[in-house]
């Protein structure tokens, strides 16, 4: 039995590794919320709407390590794990609401989230999906929701952040991995928010009594009672105002990038032809494309069954992707807010409660269009050092080389020294076989770039 570094704080239960396989133990102290939970019809009606992940009960014979256990349970295998500081805002928004339904929901089952943490969604198939089967606990009427707070850490105050101060300020969640301090929130946003009353009342009010009392030794969940009525109204209240948050696109360099890349109809259409021919060639069953943009490319994977990761650094792109895939109900493609320059550590405890992305999954394929001239020559990145980087995360790969002649690496150029000599077709070549086959080779047409299927040595 390997059990998961990160699964240490809740009393309730863990999950391991048993022969690659996830499993989790249910503890004998949440023996009666767990059969609550499968008795009440909860899980039932959670599953039905497609709102969490289903398991199946293991027998404990199969485990006599955990012999005091009361239960193990065999989660749903998800293909990839996403964190909350990775995803664009009206992901950060459904997970949120999604949240509030699930809250909502177990109310009329006289079950309560303990805990409201945005690490307890994930998405799969194109929507957010509940993954702690232990984050319930039997409701006793009059208890407040002791998740409020947490609930706003995690959803509402990184939320308020982006829409009135800046889209960048999700990447706090990277600092605070238990949610963003409410002080902070409240210095962070202008005085227009902070006035609405929704807003007022649920953060600034939130906040005063918090630090008021956080020196006091008072039980709350004793001292305050709140019927489930208003619990409930609460609830309403919170989805109200969460469902009334929304951007507007920052028309982005990189989220309008089609919009001005100097490819015309031909080039473009030859692009996607030779990126469709290398993926029915390879026939991968997981892709990531790196550098996605609005997921044009990625899409061509994900619409034949590949589970694709359409990672960019630009929140505008990643934002214009989500609604495509909601719209168009793609459940094979999932946007990841990522820099690749500077990729998510392992954060947390020990460095090990939330892992970089290289110690999570490794796909079959990765794509790289149009992405080798921003790693070369605006970060200075060796042609060497990025084939060797790809030839770690993947067996096959999709890149596009484009050259110094090419108007975008010119837009470069200008702004810098070209000390780039070996950033030419032969110098490309020269580095990337050092750790790849070369399979085939497609130009452009009406361009001068090159796009290559590589095979790792």
């Amino acid at each position: 039995m390997n059990k998961h570094s990160s699964s240490f704080r809740d009393p309730s239960g863990f999950i391991f590794y048993k022969d690659t396989v996830l499993y989790r133990v249910i503890t004998k102290s949440y023996a009666e919320h767990y059969d609550l939970l499968m008795q009440s019809g909860l899980f039932t009606v959670l599953r039905e709407k497609e709102y969490i992940i289903p398991h199946e009960e293991c027998s404990i014979e199969n485990f006599p390590e955990l012999s005091d256990c009361y239960k193990v349970i065999k989660p749903f295998y998800l293909p990839f794990i996403t964190y909350p500081y990775e995803w664009c805002f009206s992901q950060l928004k459904d997970a949120a609401l999604l949240t509030l339904k699930i809250q909502r929901i177990a109310l009329r089952h006289n079950m309560i989230l303990k805990d409201a943490s945005a690490y307890n969604i994930q998405f799969y198939q194109g929507k957010p999906v509940f993954i702690d089967t232990l984050s319930f606990e039997k409701y006793t009427e009059g208890n407040p929701w002791i998740a409020y707070r947490q609930f706003c850490k995690h959803f509402l105050a990184p939320l308020l952040l982006i829409k009135y101060t800046d889209i960048r300020l999700i990447s706090l969640l990277k600092n605070y991995i238990d949610g963003i301090d409410l002080d902070l929130a409240v210095k962070l946003l202008p005085l227009k928010a902070k006035i609405k009353p929704s807003i007022f009342m649920n953060l600034c009010v939130q906040n005063y009594y918090s630090k008021k009392y956080e020196d006091k030794d008072i039980n709350f969940s004793k001292t305050v009672k709140i019927p489930k009525k208003k619990l409930l109204q609460m609830n309403e209240q919170l989805q109200d105002l969460i469902s009334s948050l929304n951007i507007s696109s920052a028309n982005t360099e990189w989220g309008n990038y089609y919009a001005f890349t100097n490819y015309d109809e031909i080039a473009f259409k030859s692009k996607t032809d030779i990126v469709r021919s290398f993926i029915e060639q390879i026939k991968p069953e997981t892709l990531w494309d790196l550098g996605a943009n609005n997921g044009h490319f990625t899409r061509i994977a994900a619409e034949k069954g590949t589970n694709s990761l359409a990672f960019d650094i630009d929140f505008d792109a990643c934002e214009k992707n989500y609604h495509s895939i909601k719209q168009h109900g793609l459940k094979t493609l999932l946007p990841v807010c990522f820099d690749l320059t500077n990729p998510s550590p392992s954060i947390g405890f020990a460095n090990e409660e939330r892992f970089s992305l290289y110690k999570r999954t490794h796909p079959d394929c990765i794509m790289a269009l149009a992405l080798i001239h921003h790693l070369a020559i605006s970060n200075n990145v060796p042609l060497e050092l990025i084939a060797q980087y790809f030839s770690r995360l993947s067996t096959f790969l999709i890149i596009e080389f484009v050259p110094k002649t090419d108007s975008q690496v010119q837009k470069l150029l200008k702004t810098r020294e070209d000390i780039f000599p070996s950033y030419t077709f032969e110098g490309f070549e020269e580095a990337f076989q050092n750790f790849y086959e070369i399979v085939k080779v497609s130009s452009v047409e009406n361009s001068e770039r090159k796009l290559y299927l590589m095979k790792k040595k």
